[in-house]
């Protein structure tokens, strides 16, 4: 038995997606920059699925910078921003305490450059109170950048209204959509963001692709400097296959999304519940309500989430969970933390996140096998405490 339910780490790719990436390997081989046959079929391709991104996104296809992935497309957004800004003496960015790490660890690289950071609270639902953007803004503030939904507990964050505040002060307003593309409707207009990010793998399409979008008029200095390709904004020989497979995994997002989508959140919640009902001691993290379809962030009292993670890998279920091991220490979620959630909650939570082809058989074997394994993890835990 096999069942996996880390589509936030990454989603199976679909198989038209392989199939069109294999044609594109064999057939449009040609570089997108060459001015034969050849070279013209493979800018066909890169056009046709940027096209496809961008209407997944309710966008103009020349806006959409092609990239090798989220992590370049926030770097590109807060390097770029920021580099652009930096004549004008504005140094202040704003985010918050759980975003992802392309775009906190971006933003300590620009803190090492002289940049003020400033990291916002999020509360306990994890998600930021626009009075409290509001209230950290200053005349010196050049960019800010919230994350539209989060990857580890899933709330949806009032993009457009913390856009507008940011916008009051002459901000640029980035969005990191990463694990909301694909899964919810997003459009850049109704959000009214400056910049937007978003990763093929989170949809069904192939890892190592992914897009920025750039408002028109938006100053952006271009991070790879090379040839001239993506109107000289992202510099490098286009991977045609990849982005062939960004392509057909929007349009198939595009098409299915209004099924997909409650037929997810419907296993999803099936799946909380019986969770909740059957072990004692567990606890939903973050906004039940205001989160995207798919993603449950359930925390186990009296457990190391990592040991449940391995247990329930040995049972052939996959899952994730937000700590991480580093030289031998297990660190508690950043996101948890940020969220307020005392060092033991943080430490025993772990992440489900379910996607197409999730079944309800895959919601009731893994909702039979729980209480077994929480039981004796708990048990082995209280022995061991006993013996030190």
């Amino acid at each position: 038995m096999r069942i996996y339910f880390d589509y936030n780490a990454t989603a199976p790719p679909a198989p038209d997606v392989i199939a069109a990436m294999a044609d594109a390997l064999e057939r449009h081989y040609g570089n997108p920059s060459s001015v034969h046959a050849f070279g013209q079929a493979a800018k066909a391709q890169v056009d046709e699925a940027r096209q496809a991104v961008a209407a997944l996104i309710d966008a103009d296809p020349g806006d959409v910078v092609l990239t090798s992935g989220g992590t370049e497309a926030d770097n590109l957004a807060l390097r770029g921003a920021a580099e652009a800004a930096e004549p004008s003496g504005r140094r202040r960015l704003i985010t918050t305490g759980i975003e992802h790490e392309a775009v906190l660890r971006t933003a300590a690289a620009l803190e090492r450059r002289g940049w003020t950071i400033v990291a916002l609270p999020v509360g306990q639902r994890g998600i930021l109170d626009p009075a409290v953007l509001a209230a950290a803004m200053t005349p010196d503030t050049a960019i800010v950048s919230v994350m539209h939904a989060n990857n580890e507990v899933g709330t949806i964050q009032p993009i457009a209204e913390l856009a507008a505040i940011a916008h009051a002060q002459q901000a640029v307003f980035h969005t990191d959509a990463v694990q909301s593309v694909g899964k919810i409707p997003v459009s850049v207009k109704t959000l009214g963001v400056d910049l937007l990010s978003l990763s093929g793998h989170k949809f069904a399409g192939p890892k190592g692709i992914g897009a920025l979008w750039i408002r028109r008029g938006v100053r952006l200095v271009a991070q790879m400097t090379g040839g001239r390709q993506e109107r000289n904004r992202r510099a490098g020989t286009e991977n045609v296959p990849a982005i062939v497979g960004l392509g057909v995994a929007a349009t198939l997002a595009r098409r299915t999304l209004a099924d997909a989508a409650p037929r997810v959140a419907a296993l999803r919640d099936q799946l909380e519940q019986a969770i909740l009902s059957s072990v004692p001691g567990t606890a939903v993290n973050g906004d039940p309500a205001r989160r995207v379809p798919n993603t449950t962030n359930i925390s186990f009292q009296g457990l190391e989430a990592e040991s449940l993670l391995i247990a329930l890998d040995l049972e052939g279920v996959a899952v994730s969970t937000g700590s991480a091991c580093s030289s031998g220490t297990l660190e508690p979620s950043h996101v948890l933390q940020a969220m307020g959630l005392a060092g033991g909650r943080a430490r025993s939570s772990l992440r489900f996140s379910l996607g197409p082809h999730t079944s309800a058989e895959d919601i009731a074997a893994v909702v039979a096998m729980l209480p077994r394994l929480v039981t004796k993890l708990r048990q082995l835990g209280r022995t061991a405490a006993a013996l030190r």
